[in-house]
């Protein structure tokens, strides 16, 4: 008793601006849009003192309330009621501010201002940074007013400030254009949705549809084209995807289908291919582990191993030495078996058409082999066909 005693006079000491902060938390929890806007009148005509966290909590609360068509006009009408006394108090807003303004001006149809907030957001706003959430307001109505440019504005602001599209973005991104027939750019976002999800969502899926059922889709590509081009295209994207643009006209077939456990469409019976990344997401890879063995390595020792590697550079297979030297070794006699990886090496040679894979081992392993004549005899054969690259001291043969 003495605690909840404690606990009230706790409560009943509250100054104004906290007891408003605490009723008005509470309406937003009950998605209360009249109680909250009551006690924003209160706060004003009680001249209370209003921080930014006060307004973010009205502006969420009637960013949230739009979407009822009973609600819409109060929280359209208080919303931006109190974005303008926010101003004209000097308090400065975030980007939870700019956000809940943007569903406000999208919901009232304004996709203009909505997109007009979040690029004056560094400038003004102390170089707070947008977010997919603040983008999204302006983006999805000017895809639903069907003014493709704009919205392909939307997204070049959100590339330049390293804010990436998801899937429901894109799927938006897709739709305008089908609609609007800009079949360059529904290629284009194809291929973001491709790259960027494994497995699209029934309203993607829907929007797909709609492209390839349509007349447009059948009227545009190119009956003239390099099949070579196309081909290597495929192979330089990592397969599925050639960017050629569209290839052949005519109508398309479009059908629900599943794949097989093989690989095979079952509507088509073709086999699908294995998707690889592609040479640029190749290029970054190949960097970021280049990075990583400079940071760890002796840089000497590795920049050697990328020179050799530039004038061997025809290898389709790498075989780890240790680990499958010391594969299931771990028992009382057991240690490196260079029988083990003679097996994988002769295995590997004979699949390739007599095609030798790359032994990479460090050179303490291959002190130790050189010792023991048969092993000595596997590993001078592996040397004399360009087959073994050793790892030096100081450096880690992964």
């Amino acid at each position: 008793m003495e605690h909840s005693k404690k606990k009230k006079k706790k409560k009943g000491s509250q100054n104004p601006e906290a007891k408003f902060q605490f009723e008005l938390n509470t309406c937003s929890k009950a998605k209360d849009l009249r109680g909250a806007i009551s006690l924003y009148d209160d706060a004003v005509s009680n001249n209370t003192r209003l921080n930014q966290h006060h307004f973010n909590a009205l502006l969420y609360l009637c960013s949230n309330s739009v979407a009822d068509p009973s609600l819409k006009p109060t929280a359209l009408d208080y919303g931006f009621r109190a974005f303008c006394h926010m101003s004209a108090l000097a308090v400065l807003p975030n980007e939870a501010t700019v956000t809940a303004v943007a569903r406000l001006a999208a919901a009232k149809g304004d996709a203009d201002y909505a997109f007009d907030l979040v690029k004056s957001m560094g400038k003004n706003y102390n170089n707070a940074l947008p977010r997919l959430r603040t983008y999204d307001p302006a983006l999805f109505c000017f895809c639903e007013m069907l003014d493709a440019d704009k919205a392909y504005e939307v997204e070049e602001h959100m590339s330049g400030v390293g804010v990436s599209l998801e899937e429901a973005e894109v799927a938006a991104l897709l739709k305008v254009s089908a609609r609007c027939g800009r079949a360059d750019k529904v290629y284009e976002y194809l291929h973001k949705l491709r790259s960027s999800v494994r497995c699209v969502s029934e309203s993607s899926a829907v929007v797909i549809e709609e492209w390839f059922r349509g007349s447009k889709s059948s009227e545009v590509g190119e009956v003239e084209f390099e099949a070579g081009q196309v081909k290597e295209g495929v192979l330089r994207n990592g397969g599925g995807w050639h960017g050629q643009g569209w290839v052949g006209k005519g109508d398309w077939v479009v059908s629900r289908t599943s794949v097989g456990a093989d690989g095979h469409c079952c509507c088509c019976g073709e086999q699908l291919v294995c998707v690889d990344i592609d040479d640029a997401e190749r290029e970054k890879f190949a960097g970021s582990v280049a990075a990583l063995a400079f940071e760890r390595e002796v840089k000497a020792n590795f920049s050697e191993f990328q020179a050799w590697l530039e004038k061997h550079a025809s290898y389709e297979a790498i075989v780890d030495g240790a680990n499958i030297g010391l594969y299931q070794q771990n028992f009382a006699d057991g240690g490196f078996s260079i029988s083990q990886l003679d097996d994988v090496v002769k295995e590997l040679y004979n699949r390739s058409g007599k095609k030798w894979p790359l032994v990479v081992l460090h050179n303490k392993r291959l002190r130790g082999l050189m010792e023991n004549p048969s092993s000595r005899r596997l590993v001078e054969e592996w040397m004399n066909n360009g087959a073994l690259y050793t790892t030096p001291n100081g450096s880690n043969d992964d």
